[in-house]
């Protein structure tokens, strides 16, 4: 059942992540628009993602704001390797493949592996119940 709802929720972030980067392309298509919307689609993702994953995976309960803004960083955090796993398989799909669409699959690529990653490092690091000092 883990893998079922973790599974589904990728698929809801990717969603987000790629309906935002698609959102932010047809605003704006100059310089670097590539890099503006990995950042945008990636922070939608995130947010989407970490709810998710915070409420319905692991059940984690922060008693304060103060507690759930760092874990939120924590969660971040986690998530560099991962989104340079993503991003550079986008790039290197957009820049290798000279389909308009190329991109899109090169980022559910990079989500998917970076998903498995990430729950192994939120496991660990994130989702814990710390003992009180």
């Amino acid at each position: 059942m883990l893998l079922l709802k973790y599974s589904l929720f990728a698929g809801i972030s990717t969603l987000f992540n790629l309906l935002f980067q698609y959102m932010s392309f047809s605003m704006y298509t100059g310089f670097a628009s590539i890099y503006l919307a990995l950042f945008i689609g990636t922070f939608a993702g995130l947010v989407v993602k970490y709810l998710l994953d915070k409420n319905f995976i692991f059940y984690h309960v922060t008693t304060t704001q103060k507690e759930n803004v760092k874990n939120f960083g924590l969660y971040s955090l986690m998530g560099i390797f991962t989104t340079m796993i993503f991003w550079g398989t986008e790039i290197g799909f957009d820049t290798v493949f000279e389909d308009e669409n190329a991109k899109y699959i090169g980022g559910l690529i990079g989500l998917a592996v970076g998903y498995v990653i990430k729950y192994f490092l939120d496991k660990k690091y994130v989702f814990v119940t710390r003992g009180v000092a």
